[in-house]
């Protein structure tokens, strides 16, 4: 049977970067993989970010977004038949940052994706300087994703104080406690700077598992809240895009937003931009395209297009 890992973790906390470094892992030990990529909207970021990865032993494939959750469901079902014909021998499988987790057991157990796949590690991705604040539909995700999770991963943690990460550690504990989930969360921790992790730690969250975590749920998840926008066939500078995301993130009239990614380009050359409140980063990619996406909670359409059509 084929294993597959999920991916988890809330808008904004680094799941791409590290299915990147977790998918080369796995292909140094020889093994065929399978990635499957749900980005949260119509447009796939995060697959280019993986172009590099896609060869002879390693298929990229996605779910579209901008869908109803039946739809989706029915998507996400459709996708895994066809790569369960594949000859895989582990597929990822990353969802967006408002994925309701029961998605992913409730597909894996209907016919005939119960014949052909088994649930390998469920991984849990949480910004080490995690947002005070959220919202309660923002805890209830990050909470059930935790509850689910064998291993929790701590993303930037070379940017987060002692005193910063135990403070994200007592926000996902409180987060649990809401959902009347007693589930201990420093036993399942991998919180170390990821350019120092060693195959040794890959190898402790492929054999992690996951957990049936025991918890509060809601009949649906309530994402409503959630959206995002597109900026397409816009070029900024990497300066000016820098500019223009802090400017959304410090306006409270543009909403709660989480992340501002996308693409600019330097002469022939293609950088991924990837900011959060806290952080902001450009580094070069393999490919690139012309778009920006701005995503958040109760974001103010109106108001987050001033400022991004304001002249610099």
């Amino acid at each position: 049977m084929i294993r597959v890992d999920l991916i988890t973790g809330f808008l904004g906390s680094g799941k791409t970067t590290f299915l990147k470094q977790y998918a080369q892992y796995l292909l140094r030990q020889g093994l065929k993989i399978g990635i499957l990529e749900n980005d949260y909207g119509a447009v796939n970021v995060d697959m280019l970010l993986l172009h590099e990865l896609e060869g002879e032993c390693c298929g990229l494939d996605m779910v579209a977004g901008a869908c109803d959750a039946d739809c989706h469901k029915r998507r996400f079902k459709t996708k895994l038949i066809a790569m369960g014909m594949s000859n895989y021998d582990r597929v990822l499988i990353e969802p967006s940052g408002v994925f309701d987790v029961d998605e992913f057991f409730d597909v894996l157990y209907e016919e005939p994706l119960d014949r052909w796949y088994e649930i390998g590690s469920v991984i849990a991705v949480v910004d080490a300087n995690l947002e005070d604040g959220l919202s309660d539909s923002a805890d209830y995700l990050l909470a059930s994703q935790l509850a689910n999770a064998g291993t929790v991963v701590l993303s930037k943690t070379q940017l987060a104080s002692p005193e910063e990460i135990d403070a994200t550690v007592a926000h996902m504990e409180t987060a649990l406690r809401r959902v009347q989930c007693g589930k201990q969360l420093r036993e399942r921790l991998l919180a170390k700077d990821w350019c120092a992790l060693e195959d040794a730690d890959f190898a402790r969250v492929m054999h992690s598992g996951y957990d049936s975590g025991s918890f509060v749920k809601r009949g649906t998840t309530d994402d409503s809240g959630f959206r995002s926008l597109y900026f397409m066939n816009r070029s900024f500078a990497a300066a000016e895009l820098r500019q223009k995301a802090q400017a959304v993130f410090d306006d409270p009239r543009c909403g709660r937003v989480f992340r501002v990614k996308g693409f600019v380009r330097e002469g022939e050359a293609w950088l991924e931009f990837n900011a959060t409140r806290q952080t902001a980063h450009v580094r070069p990619v393999a490919a690139g395209q012309d778009i920006v996406i701005v995503i958040g909670e109760q974001v103010n359409e109106e108001a987050v297009k001033t400022i991004f059509e304001r002249k610099p």
